[in-house]
């Protein structure tokens, strides 16, 4: 079998790449992929990323998902392969540090206070209610929320806000660090988010469906909604402080 068919059996049987593949005629038939993952990411962070280092992180990604993958567990390889592109990805967004301390160290406040909030209520707060806890106006707690529209539901601060790698960080370490345990401990993850997710909002719920399992852009869920980017920005900040409070507190457990 030529070298650019064995890479069209790959993908299309999702069966394991073989040992002389050429890497270039796999890199070349999952470009499209690759580069698809870069701009829906490149939508949601600051204009000074770069698109093609994203792209560049994605090739990267996609020749260690050649290296590791592991037909014996049940996974399709082009499953694997679009995990390990879109992971590598974040993780160089991660190294750049792309968000700055102060607004990390505002974020953990935030979730602190939504999260106290609720349990003292027993239901999640509104904004006016988390205003009144951090004593300042209702515009400048939305202010603070749209410098956070960057948030991801994980996020990388967790461990260095707390200083002691607790929470969420240290479960999505331990899940790195032990490869056969790394489905299980993932899977729980999975289960404890969903959960968390149910209890938001309804408006926020439908928000964050839409934006990481729809994979609509802000601008589209506005157009949803009937509001306007900014706004929408702001909500799912609000949305991903809640979860963040809520996954630290049950990480903890």
């Amino acid at each position: 079998m030529a070298p650019r068919e064995a890479a069209m059996a790959c993908v299309s049987y999702d069966a394991p790449p073989p040992v002389a593949i050429d890497r270039d005629a796999l890199v070349s038939e999952f470009m499209t992929t690759i580069k698809y993952h870069a701009a829906r990411i490149k939508m949601r962070v600051p204009p000074n990323i770069d698109m093609e280092d994203l792209v560049s992180s994605g090739v990267v990604g996609l020749l260690d998902a050649i290296d590791r993958f592991d037909p014996s567990r049940g996974i399709k390889f082009k499953t694997y392969a679009e995990f390990r592109i879109r992971g590598t990805m974040l993780d160089y967004l991660r190294e750049m540090d792309w968000f700055p301390r102060s607004i990390r160290q505002s974020s953990t406040r935030l979730r602190n206070a939504y999260a106290r909030l609720e349990g003292l209520l027993g239901r999640p707060p509104e904004e006016e209610e988390v205003a009144e806890e951090l004593e300042i106006p209702l515009e400048e707690l939305r202010k603070k929320l749209a410098m956070l529209s960057g948030l991801s539901v994980l996020s990388h601060d967790e461990y260095q806000e707390d200083g002691d790698g607790s929470g969420i960080q240290r479960f999505l370490w331990e899940a790195a660090k032990d490869d056969a345990r790394e489905e299980e401990l993932l899977k729980d993850l999975k289960e404890v988010l969903a959960k968390s997710i149910d209890t938001l909002p309804e408006r926020e719920k439908q928000l964050i469906a839409l934006y990481y399992y729809e994979d609509l852009t802000m601008r589209e869920i506005g157009e949803i909604f009937g509001l306007g980017e900014p706004r929408i920005c702001q909500l799912h900040a609000q949305a991903v402080l809640r979860l963040r409070g809520k996954l630290h507190t049950q990480m903890e457990r």
